[in-house]
């Protein structure tokens, strides 16, 4: 029980933080689009990730530096993409409706995709997971386990938290020009991340 309490602390200390996925999980918190299947995915995905980590796959992966250097650029992209999207929208602006009406909808498809992709593309995320959290785990010998079920509850839990609880949030957002700022600092912090995956921090 102290092993799933203590991989709930530490998985939650990796993963609230300003990140890729973070980031549109919240904006689609925000938009009320997809919320429940966006946060699902998110949260499977890290399951799977410790389950692989907890098993021994973070030894393999370090054995492997260029499987580490092809997904590290992989990530780049993917984040820079993501990063330009949302300085296109901070430039022009949209016209957002909060509540259960938006004039511009993610389709499910383009929700699933873009989850999928920055989850999976982003070398971060294995290195939370996998690596760091299948090390670590692998320190509480047999109840390493325990410790990877801790970290799963924790990821599942902010990625529900994450995703309801921004429509806390909308007053804050009526505006379309709150959204302007919102999708700068979006662009913003996608450029630093993009930036530490290139220059390999």
């Amino acid at each position: 029980m102290l092993s799933a309490l203590a991989g709930m602390a530490f998985g939650l200390s990796l993963i609230v933080a300003v990140g890729a996925q973070n980031i549109f999980v919240l904006r689609q918190g925000l938009r009320r689009e997809h919320v429940g299947l966006v946060a699902g995915i998110c949260a499977v995905s890290d399951f799977v990730l410790i389950s692989l980590g907890v098993g021994g796959l973070g030894s393999l992966i370090q054995s492997a530096p260029l499987v580490v250097e092809i997904a590290r650029w992989a990530g780049a992209v993917v984040v820079l993409v993501y990063g330009g999207m949302a300085a296109r929208r901070a430039w022009k602006g949209q016209q957002v409706v909060m509540g259960r009406h938006s004039m511009t909808t993610r389709t499910v498809g383009a929700a699933v995709a873009t989850t999928l992709a920055l989850t999976w593309l982003n070398p971060h995320v294995y290195l939370d997971t996998v690596v760091l959290v299948g090390g670590l785990a692998a320190t509480h010998g047999d109840d390493r386990w325990w410790f990877g079920l801790g970290a799963c509850l924790a990821s599942t839990a902010w990625f529900v938290a994450l995703g309801y609880g921004a429509r806390y949030l909308a007053p804050l957002l009526e505006k379309p020009g709150a959204w302007r700022v919102l999708d700068s600092v979006v662009a913003v912090t996608m450029v630093v991340v993009a930036g530490t995956l290139i220059l390999g921090a």
